[in-house]
């Protein structure tokens, strides 16, 4: 139903399980160009007697064509300089701030700088299975760009659609849950005076969720 309503050079992000994640990716095949499959390690697992705890889940990337908007340069990780020199010598691109010596580098597919909103963040609601802002934030400056219509048809308690006001894009939010429909109205109404993501300020995402890191 929603695939006539994509433009030409839209992105697609399907997140999913271990269960879920091989009938998608190859369901997937079958109506897009299949670009990638990010990894999110989340800090927080939920629990298993009988089986390893599940901490990953995975992210589906799609497009319509292979003519797609994808900026890499506003999804950059800030990471701190452990070793400022190279082998021989040389130093590395880093810059020196007052909170230490950072690299910006350009992301993986392996996501391990995001945790699960927990009771303490301002964005944390019941929703069993939320998405932190600043996962789909990269997800966001990635594949759109400002001004641009942002979709999500299981909306939930409006994460997507919140991150998508505080970066300046437009968005259309599907949602049949009255509940998380309050949820959502009520952070879109916060995101008003608050446009803050957890993680991401300086136009980069840092590798840390509490933003600057300490010395």
């Amino acid at each position: 139903l929603l695939l006539p309503l994509l433009k030409p050079d839209a992105s697609v992000y399907v997140c999913c399980d271990w269960r879920s994640s091989p009938v998608i990716g190859m369901t997937l095949k079958d109506y897009f160009r299949l670009q990638n499959r990010i990894t999110w390690q989340r800090e927080k697992g939920r629990g298993a007697q009988r089986n390893w705890k599940n901490g990953m889940e995975d992210i589906w990337f799609a497009t319509r064509t292979d003519d797609y908007t994808f900026h890499v340069d506003a999804v950059k990780v800030r990471r701190r300089v452990r070793a400022p020199y190279r082998a021989d010598g040389r130093p590395k691109d880093w810059e020196e701030t007052p909170d230490g010596k950072f690299r910006n580098t350009c992301p993986s597919n392996f996501w391990d700088d995001i945790s699960v909103p927990y009771w303490s963040m301002p964005e944390n609601t019941a929703h069993p299975t939320q998405k932190p802002e600043k996962l789909l934030a990269k997800l966001i400056l990635a594949s759109s760009d400002p001004g641009g219509i942002v979709l999500d048809p299981f909306a939930g308690s409006g994460s997507t659609a919140v991150t998508a006001k505080k970066l300046g894009r437009r968005f259309v939010a599907i949602e049949r849950s009255e509940q998380y429909c309050a949820w959502a109205e009520k952070r879109l109404e916060l995101a008003e005076t608050n446009p803050a993501i957890q993680g991401y300020a300086d136009g980069v995402f840092w590798e840390r969720n509490a933003g600057r890191l300490p010395r």
